[in-house]
């Protein structure tokens, strides 16, 4: 049998920081994957770091410590992580969304975001490629995009530079307890023996749940996005639109047209090489990990209403990723209080990325020091804030019944 301090499940973005964040203060970590690195959610996203589409309260509070981590890992890590902070813009297409905009973002500075209303002509004069017909857009210098890819295997390399092992191609078959204390992980090769289990499993964290009677109300919420061929500068950081945020946290108010039902809503950003980015849908519909072609159709038009240009450029693939959804739209982080040593780290739906580097600090802290070095309220985290019939009603709601792998 194996032996370990902690098992970090997952070897997504936020597991890999966990990993990273602990091995460095010296703790042993052994890292369980069933696939690859990166081979899930945080292989199959764009490379936006936007605040501007977190909700304003605890959700950008932490985004907003997060993105202080990003120029020190730039510098910390051993592979470009390709960071930067050129700023990003929401589009604004209509009189009505301006009003809603312009309340999102009064709310956003109080946080200390910073943030502006910027109307048609200033807008197009910093995306020359927008259309004439936009009422606007916001901006904010604050934004910033990173390379999802080489940000997690950033983080791995990096811990097991420090002395971290993994296990990949691994899967995780149980969860032994010893007096309510987290004892064994168990494993389809090896056993190990550990005093902490960290499950950091994005949208299978439920799974990971059941093997020690933890009811975890995350669902998949799909995405799907589009890469064109390489053009010449286009885009200048990252674009999304007032529909996005709207998909995001009030899909409701969408309406029930095909846009509303695919959970339309402009993201858009261009890579070092060149190629475009262009989603997204935020979609239930399980596990199913397909594109389709009414959705790339939808996301296609929607985004040349935007940048006319898109229509003479080519497209060279596409794919989707499984967001780890939550009721309240935040991500489920910190201590189980009725297990004592097992820790929950995921539902970040589509914030995985932005959110990566202050969630793995936030597990290292706790479980190094019993606290947290920021300001963040902890318990606002975590999982004990859903009642039962409250994650019913959330299953139910999204027919989620009978969801399996």
């Amino acid at each position: 049998m194996l032996s370990t301090d902690v098992v970090v499940i997952g070897g997504g973005v936020i597991g890999c920081s966990i990993a990273y964040q602990l091995s460095k203060k010296g703790v042993q970590v052994t890292l369980v994957e069933k696939n690859d690195i990166a081979s899930g959610t945080s292989g199959a996203c764009d490379k936006a770091v936007l605040l501007q589409s977190k909700n304003p309260g605890l959700h950008l509070k932490m985004a907003l410590e997060g993105v202080k981590l990003f120029p020190v890992l730039q510098k910390e890590l051993d592979i470009d992580i390709e960071y930067k902070n050129d700023g990003g813009m929401i589009v604004i297409y209509t009189e009505e969304q301006w009003k809603v905009m312009e309340e999102f973002v009064k709310r956003q500075n109080k946080i200390g975001l910073k943030v502006h209303l910027l109307n048609r002509d200033e807008a197009r004069q910093r995306q020359p490629a927008f259309a004439k017909d936009i009422v606007g857009s916001t901006y904010s210098p604050m934004d910033g995009e990173v390379n999802p890819l080489h940000l997690t295997i950033g983080f791995f390399q990096g811990a097991k530079k420090y002395g971290a092992k993994a296990l990949l191609g691994t899967s995780v078959k149980d969860i032994k307890l010893k007096k309510g204390k987290v004892h064994s992980v168990i494993t389809d090769g090896k056993s190990i023996l550990t005093k902490y289990v960290v499950n950091a499993c994005g949208v299978y964290a439920p799974f990971i749940g059941s093997m020690v009677d933890l009811d975890i109300p995350i669902i998949p919420r799909r995405g799907q996005i589009i890469v064109t061929e390489p053009v010449a500068p286009l885009i200048h950081g990252d674009v999304n639109c007032a529909r996005y945020i709207t998909a995001k946290f009030k899909p409701e108010l969408l309406g029930n047209d095909e846009y509303a039902r695919l959970g339309i809503g402009l993201s858009l950003g261009q890579t070092e090489n060149g190629n475009l980015l262009i989603g997204g849908t935020r979609e239930f519909v399980g596990y199913n990990k397909e594109t389709t072609h009414v959705a790339l159709r939808a996301i296609l038009k929607h985004a040349s209403r935007l940048i006319p240009s898109l229509k003479g450029i080519s497209i060279i693939r596409s794919f989707s990723g499984l967001r780890p959804y939550t009721p309240d739209g935040l991500p489920i982080i910190g201590k189980v209080p009725q297990i004592e040593g097992f820790y929950m780290a995921a539902g970040h739906e589509g914030d995985g990325i932005a959110l990566s580097a202050i969630t793995g600090k936030i597990i290292c802290d706790l479980i190094t020091q019993n606290n947290i070095s920021t300001d963040i309220d902890i318990n606002k985290l975590s999982l004990k804030r859903f009642e039962e019939e409250d994650i019913n009603e959330f299953r139910k709601s999204h027919n989620c019944y009978g969801y399996a792998l």
